[in-house]
């Protein structure tokens, strides 16, 4: 079984659409108001912006993390608010900013393999699935280790991986190169670009702007909730 799905004829271009989204975390302060916004599933989107812009909380509401206050955000033609998040995990793979957010198991073969487990598939191809994963994120040889003693630049990859092995559609990485210097950001990149040729879209939101104009092929700059610009690269 392959790991990765590709798109197929017919798939939604239109992936995720937010209409006239409303969103705060305190009464008479808008995060958001009125956003509209479409992203694309054939397209690596970057997200940037100063710190308290809204990029993670635009990511979150993207994969229904959050929910909007007013106006519904969509994927695939379906509301968030009529999907479970477990829903929601099969089309779309979150990476959170600090991505020991996202271990709880005791190995990295356990954390590879947990959703495999969940899902019933038979232990032979999760074996094939985890090896897969292993070698494409170059963590052959760390199989026994804890995640939470990795390098930063491994606990990202494993991260990615442990999202990726659900077979996710869509992508969304908040800060991915955190923490990780010039080889291993080349390392990731080099890993995503891959992803990107077998069709899988992404959203990444960063700083590092050098980073994302080497993926990218659209760029969206936030300040204070309001867009303000959305180009193509």
């Amino acid at each position: 079984m392959d790991v990765y799905r590709t798109s197929k004829a017919g798939d939604t271009l239109d992936f995720i659409e937010f209409r006239k989204v409303e969103f705060n975390y305190q009464r008479d302060k808008n995060v958001f108001k009125g956003l509209n916004l479409i992203f694309q599933k054939e397209e690596t989107t970057a997200i940037v912006g100063p710190n308290g812009s809204g990029k993670t909380t635009l990511g979150k509401l993207m994969a229904g993390i959050l929910k909007p206050d007013k106006g519904q955000v969509f994927i695939q033609k379906k509301s968030t608010f009529q999907l479970t998040l477990p829903e929601i995990g099969r089309k779309i793979g979150y990476l959170f900013q600090n991505p020991e957010k996202q271990f709880f198991a005791n190995t990295v073969y356990d954390e590879l393999s947990f959703i495999l487990k969940l899902k019933s598939y038979e232990e032979k191809c999760i074996e094939e699935m985890v090896e897969k994963q292993l070698k494409l994120f170059q963590l052959k040889g760390l199989e026994d280790s804890s995640p939470f003693i990795l390098s930063q630049g491994e606990k990202q990859r494993l991260a990615i991986g442990a999202v990726l092995i659900n077979q996710p559609e869509y992508l969304i990485l908040d800060e991915p190169t955190t923490g990780l210097d010039k080889r291993r950001k080349d390392t990731l990149l080099n890993i995503l670009l891959k992803l990107k040729e077998r069709g899988i879209g992404m959203t990444i939101i960063s700083h590092d702007y050098e980073f994302v104009k080497s993926i990218a092929n659209r760029l969206i700059a936030i300040n204070r909730g309001e867009i303000e610009y959305d180009k193509r690269l």
